[in-house]
C-alpha cells in the first residue's frame, strides 16, 4: 500500500517522542536487529493480499507458542557476535595444547575475546535450534518454515551441534576456545550473518505477535472485491489508553463521510484512528477493533497537518491547495484509495473556505473507487451536499453545563452546528484578562 511521508507523519506512525509513535507503541523486539526489520515492515505495507494473509498466519503461529519462546538470544548476544567478526583479533591457530598455551600467553586479549564470544555463539545456536523445534511444524505457515529450514540447514554441522548442546555457562578450555573460535571466525562468517538476519526477521514478527496479544488486537478479514469497503465495529485509536470506540462503515454507495463537530470533540482522533487501523491491517497485523472487514487498498493519503514553508515563501493556504491538487492527481487512476482530510482550507477566510471546500467535495465524490473521510467546521456547506446519496453525515456532540464543555466522543448522525470558540475563550479566562487591560 502506498503512503507518502506526509501521511506517515499525519498518522504518527513514526515520531521522535515515543508516546506519540505507533511504531514505538507496538515495538516489542528483543534485539536492535529485530527492531530494524520491524521498521522495514512498517515502512513497506503490503500491496497484495497473499503476504498479508501469510503474515497473519505467522503471527498466529507465534502467539500459539509465545509462552515457550526461547530466552537464550538477547540483544547482547547478537552484539557480541557482530563485534567478534568486526574485531581485529590475530589469526586463531589450530587447536592443540601448544598452540592454545602460546595464543593465550602472547595474545591474551584476543584469547579472552574469542572465549567470551563463543559462549554467546553457543547461546545463539541454542536459541535458534529451539525456534526451529518450536515453529517448524507441518501446519506452520510456509513463509516462516522457509526461513526456519534454511536456519536448520546452516546449523546442521557436527561442530555446531556440539556447541549448541554444550551445558550453558560451562567455561571453555583453552583448546576448545581455539577449536570453536577458529571454525566460527574462519568458516562460518557468512552463515552466521545469514542466521542473524533470519532471527531478526522472526524477532520482528515476534514483536508484532506480542503487540497483538498484549493489546487484545483482532485480525481483520480482507474481502477480495473491486469495490472499496471498510466495515469495523468498536474501532479505536491505538495510542489512546482509554479510547472511545467507533463503528465505521464505508462502501461504494456511501464512500464519503462528512464529519462535523466542535474543537476537541474528537474529529481528528477519529480520522487518525481509521487511517492508522487500515495501515496496520496492510502490515498483516492485528488491529484495534472488535472486528473488521475491509478490501485491499492501493494507497492511503492524508491532509491533516499541513504547514506553511517560510523558506520558499509559501503560505499555509497555498500548501493546502497543493496537497489537494496532488491528491486529486494521484487518486484519479481507478485504484482504491483511502483519503483523509481534516479541516480543509483553514488558511483562508470563512467565505472563501466554504466555496473552495464545496467545490473540492463535489469533485471528489465523483471518484467512486476510493473512500473519503473529511472533517470541517463549515457545517453550512452540509445542506447543499445532502443531494448527493453517497455522502454520509456524522458529527461529534458537545454539551455545555455551567460554562463547562462535556465531550461524549460518540459519533451521531447528522451535522453539528456547535459554535464554542468564544465559550472556550471565556472559560480559559482570556476574556477576563483582556477586560483588565
Amino acid at each position: 500500500m502506498e503512503l507518502d511521508n506526509t501521511t506517515y507523519n499525519d498518522l504518527s506512525v513514526f515520531q521522535h517522542e515515543e508516546e506519540f509513535s505507533i511504531f514505538h507503541r507496538l515495538c516489542f523486539t528483543r534485539t536492535s536487529q529485530g527492531r530494524d526489520w520491524l521498521l522495514k515492515y512498517f515502512s513497506n505495507p503490503f500491496s497484495d493480499l497473499k503476504p498479508i494473509q501469510d503474515t497473519q498466519q505467522v503471527l498466529k503461529s507465534i502467539i500459539a507458542n509465545i509462552d515457550q519462546w526461547p530466552n537464550e538470544i538477547s540483544n547482547g548476544t547478537l552484539m557480541v557476535i557482530e563485534k567478534f567478526y568486526d574485531s581485529n583479533v590475530d589469526a586463531i591457530p589450530n587447536a592443540n595444547v601448544v598452540h592454545a598455551l602460546t595464543y593465550k600467553l602472547f595474545n591474551g586479549g584476543d584469547f579472552s575475546l574469542v572465549r567470551y564470544s563463543i559462549s554467546h555463539f553457543s547461546d545463539f545456536m541454542k536459541g535458534m535450534n529451539r525456534l526451529v523445534q518450536l515453529l517448524d511444524k507441518e501446519d506452520a505457515p510456509l513463509m516462516i518454515r522457509t526461513f526456519l529450514r534454511r536456519a536448520a540447514d546452516l546449523m546442521n554441522k557436527p561442530i555446531l551441534i556440539q556447541l549448541r548442546e554444550r551445558e550453558r555457562g560451562k567455561e571453555f578450555s583453552w583448546k576448545e576456545t581455539l577449536h570453536y573460535g577458529g571454525y566460527i571466525r574462519d568458516q562460518f562468517r557468512h552463515a552466521a550473518f545469514e542466521l542473524i538476519t533470519i532471527y531478526s526477521r522472526i524477532d520482528a514478527w515476534y514483536s508484532m505477535a506480542v503487540a497483538v496479544q498484549k493489546m487484545g488486537l483482532c485480525f481483520p478479514e480482507f474481502i477480495n472485491q473491486e469495490e472499496p469497503v471498510i466495515d469495523a465495529q468498536q474501532l479505536y485509536h491505538i495510542l489512546l489508553h482509554t479510547p472511545t470506540p467507533y463503528d465505521v462503515r464505508l462502501n461504494q454507495d456511501n464512500n464519503f463521510l462528512f464529519l462535523t463537530g466542535a474543537n476537541m470533540a474528537g474529529k481528528s482522533t477519529f480520522i487518525k484512528a481509521v487511517g492508522s487501523t487500515v495501515f496496520l491491517a496492510h502490515l498483516g497485523m492485528g488491529v484495534p477493533a472488535r472486528s473488521m472487514r475491509l478490501t485491499l487498498f492501493d494507497g492511503l493519503l492524508s491532509n491533516i497537518n499541513v504547514v506553511d514553508n517560510i523558506i520558499k515563501g509559501e503560505s499555509y493556504f497555498f500548501n493546502e491547495v497543493q496537497r489537494i491538487k496532488n491528491t486529486i492527481i494521484k487518486i484519479n487512476d481507478g485504484r482504491k484509495w483511502l483519503v483523509l482530510i481534516d479541516e480543509l482550507f483553514k488558511g483562508t477566510n470563512v467565505q472563501d473556505a466554504m466555496k473552495c471546500s464545496s467545490t473540492v467535495i463535489k469533485g471528489l465524490i465523483k471518484i467512486k473507487s476510493s473512500l473519503f473521510i473529511l472533517s470541517t467546521h463549515l457545517y453550512e456547506i452540509g445542506e447543499e451536499l445532502k443531494q448527493y446519496p453517497n455522502i454520509t453525515f456524522r458529527f461529534f456532540e458537545t454539551t455545555v453545563k455551567d460554562d463547562q464543555l462535556e465531550f461524549s466522543y460518540q459519533l451521531c448522525e447528522g451535522i453539528s452546528n456547535d459554535r464554542l470558540g468564544y465559550l472556550i475563550l471565556k472559560r480559559e479566562k482570556v476574556v477576563d484578562l483582556l477586560e483588565k487591560l
